[in-house]
């Protein structure tokens, strides 16, 4: 069959950001204004490939690096899975931390 299939960008950061927030040590999404899926996250697409960046908010008490490192993976493995494309980079931005 022809045809092209597009994925809009709020796709990808809905999926990222639920990927973020299913993983342990994650307090949130870290974004202005009103908490909205996708929020919080940010990508750049080029060739089938896709860079996203995350903000977040982690809960007290938790490693750090074990966390940021935990959500590099899900949100990789989330979004090659549905969308096929290749997430070249996932870059996490600690905003905060809740108590």
């Amino acid at each position: 069959m022809t045809g092209q299939v597009r994925i809009a960008d709020e796709v990808i950061s809905t999926i990222a950001s639920s990927a973020v927030l299913e993983t342990e040590g994650v307090a949130g999404m870290a974004y202005a204004g009103r908490k909205r899926p996708g929020k919080g996250v940010s990508l750049k697409i080029e060739d089938g490939k896709v860079k996203i960046t995350v903000a977040v908010m982690v809960a007290g008490g938790v490693k750090i690096q074990d966390v940021a490192a935990n959500v590099q993976q899900k949100v990789k493995d989330a979004v090659e899975t549905m969308t096929g494309f290749v997430a070249e980079e996932v870059n996490v931005h600690i905003s905060g931390m809740v108590a």
